[in-house]
């Protein structure tokens, strides 16, 4: 199930240790509320819970999460803004965040501002874009509200209540903070023909789409998935992307439709290494791809009428291609439909949205084979972690890591 958070800090922890690939932090208050594989909020990044013991949370922390964050520099004995999810009777302050940070601002400058402050954050361009006066933004995971936007920065102002109860008492100029825009203002930014729908589904979805961890969310995934629906697989590490996908052997055009037109990244196929083997769809020469991926040449249906291109013949295609009673002659080479090879031990082996998408299909009881895309934006930028659940929320898709895959599957 999807968790929830609004930016209320509910203390304020300290870093015990850090690692590679985990942090350690001490947060008493925290501690008894949360499990492990949970998650929770660090200084505006959502973290997944390893251990707890003693008032310490060990988190898991990827190389991602360090690029994209303040955490590339984080330190011992350092302050941090803790948050855990809402749970049932919980006051609902603050605004919807999800704890996927689109920028790093800098400090630009502080004001007083009576008996609080006015702090001003420069952020890069295309985040500043999504800022709106009187609207609402996390700063290092606290909610606040936009006073001003310029040209190259914005503005928001602490009342004594906010200083005292977060570490943004200790700011100065050149500090680096992490952000998150307002979920409703990147539905509306994302260029919707209608906005005000999508943000209806999005809140309407939560609980049941958006963000999902554990075996419980593996768990509504699959059944999504099996039920002929579309999921999305984030992975943090290898390519910092997410994937929409869809079981192969109930593909249908519609599908594709949205694949091309909502996803606009480049649609492939996984499969298992043996169905290509069986059908005599031969590897592409080459050393392949940065990310060790093994592409198949492309094939087209024999019987189709048309040019392949199009929506309806490549969801036939893909079809053929999972029905175990295929054959070599029932396809044309090349085409337009792109296979790709699974390693033969999936996410034991390696973990790539192409294993995901095997793994998918086969715990739902489908045949091993599906079909998966990148979400990229308008801009023709790959979509981030933020972008990826607005995206999941957007269109009532589950979204799950490769990490939980790799661990339930």
């Amino acid at each position: 199930m999807s968790q929830m958070f609004t930016g209320r800090i509910d203390e304020i922890g300290e870093i015990g240790g850090v690692s590679s690939t985990q942090i350690v932090v001490r947060a008493p208050k925290s501690a008894g509320r949360l499990k492990p594989g949970g998650s929770f909020i660090l200084s505006g990044v959502c973290l997944t819970v390893e251990e707890i013991a003693d008032g310490h949370v060990v988190a898991s922390l990827s190389e991602e999460t360090r690029r994209r964050t303040t955490f590339d520099r984080c330190a011992v004995s350092e302050r941090v803004n803790v948050e855990t999810a809402l749970a049932v009777g919980d006051p609902i302050d603050g605004h919807l965040v999800q704890g996927h940070v689109g920028a790093v601002g800098k400090v630009a400058g502080i004001d007083t501002a009576g008996t609080g402050r006015r702090i001003w954050i420069r952020p890069p361009d295309k985040f500043l874009r999504r800022v709106v006066a009187k609207g609402s933004i996390a700063v290092d995971g606290a909610s606040l509200t936009v006073a001003e936007v310029l040209r190259d920065r914005f503005s928001v102002v602490l009342i004594p209540a906010t200083l005292q109860r977060t570490t943004l008492d200790t700011l100065s100029p050149g500090d680096r903070v992490n952000l998150e825009s307002d979920l409703v203002a990147r539905l509306v930014s994302a260029g919707s023909s209608a906005p005000f729908a999508d943000i209806a589904r999005a809140v309407g979805s939560l609980g049941w789409a958006g963000e999902m961890s554990g075996r419980v969310g593996v768990e509504k995934t699959v059944a999504q998935l099996a039920a002929g629906g579309g999921v999305m697989v984030f992975d943090p590490d290898r390519e910092g992307e997410g994937d929409v996908i869809f079981a192969g052997a109930t593909m249908s055009p519609e599908a594709f439709v949205f694949l091309l037109t909502r996803c606009c990244g480049h649609s492939t196929v996984p499969c298992a290494p043996h169905v290509l083997e069986q059908l005599q769809i031969l590897p592409i020469p080459g050393e392949g791809d940065r990310h060790g991926t093994r592409p198949h040449v492309p094939v087209d249906l024999a019987s189709g009428t048309g040019t392949g291109v199009s929506a309806a013949e490549r969801a036939a295609t893909v079809r053929r291609l999972a029905d175990p009673r295929s054959r070599p002659s029932d396809f044309l080479r090349p085409g337009h439909v792109f296979p790709l090879a699974a390693r033969p031990g999936l996410l034991a082996e390696r973990a790539g949205h192409t294993e995901c998408t095997v793994a998918l299909c086969a715990a739902a009881g489908l045949p091993p084979v599906g079909v998966c895309c990148e979400v990229m934006g308008p801009d023709g930028v790959m979509a981030g972690a933020a972008d990826v659940e607005a995206f999941a929320l957007r269109w009532g898709l589950p979204l799950v890591s490769v990490t939980d895959l790799k661990c339930w599957l």
